[in-house]
């Protein structure tokens, strides 16, 4: 599934042309007709596709498809994203995550505050590789959507998983010197608002956060110096 889901993120298979007979799909992949057929299932729905019969399968328009998808959007990195793309994607973030934090400072209980702070800090840890940071990173914002207490806030996840290791990906440089605790810097503000139960310095402070993750995102993409 996932070869063939690249192979339509990347318009090898273009929107609105049929796919390939499942024979030649299945030789060409190297899978079963049964595992073809589940993985076709997945890719209807997901938005990507629609079989139509005595036709065949289509690729559907881009306005179809299920970007809140974590296979989808994690496809996109795979075969490479547009600025455009990227800085859609943390509209999104901006649209959401904040929110999750001021629910957060409204709802988090002292475990919960006591484990984001905890993750917070160990984005300072020495000796993060730009991969371990990364990874740090995700498990702070994925406990704090799940601090919110929001269902949808966490089914979120899969969107904030691909954005951070998405950006992850552009770069395999190491985190300049300071980097990890300047991330730490930033995150504790955002834990020490929501122990405060304070949740428009919540909302403020992951504002912040998220646009110097764009900004650096932004500048990765263009081949910059972050």
């Amino acid at each position: 599934m996932n070869a063939l889901g690249r192979a339509i993120v990347s318009g090898e298979f273009a929107v609105g042309g049929l796919l390939p007979g499942d024979v030649e799909l299945a030789q060409r992949f190297q899978v079963s007709r049964t595992v073809l057929r589940e993985a076709m299932k997945t890719l209807t729905a997901k938005g990507l596709v629609v079989p139509k019969a005595r036709i065949g399968t289509r690729v559907t328009d881009k306005a179809f498809w299920n970007l809140f998808d974590a296979d989808i959007l994690t496809w996109h990195f795979d075969v490479g994203v547009s600025e455009e793309f990227l800085l859609h994607l943390y509209d999104i973030r901006l649209a959401f995550e904040p929110a999750a934090a001021a629910l957060a400072a409204e709802r988090a209980t002292q475990d919960e505050i006591d484990e984001l702070d905890r993750l917070a800090e160990s984005l300072g840890d020495e000796g993060h590789s730009v991969e371990t940071l990364a990874f740090a990173d995700l498990r702070f914002h994925l406990a704090l959507a799940a601090a919110s207490r929001n269902p949808f806030m966490r089914t979120l996840g899969g969107l904030i998983k691909a954005a951070l290791m998405g950006a992850f990906r552009m770069s395999s440089l190491p985190p300049e010197k300071g980097r990890g605790n300047d991330v730490r810097v930033s995150h504790l503000a955002i834990v020490e608002a929501i122990r405060a139960r304070d949740p428009a310095a919540a909302r403020m402070t992951m504002e912040k956060v998220i646009q110097v993750g764009r900004q650096r995102a932004q500048a990765t993409h263009r081949g910059e110096s972050v």
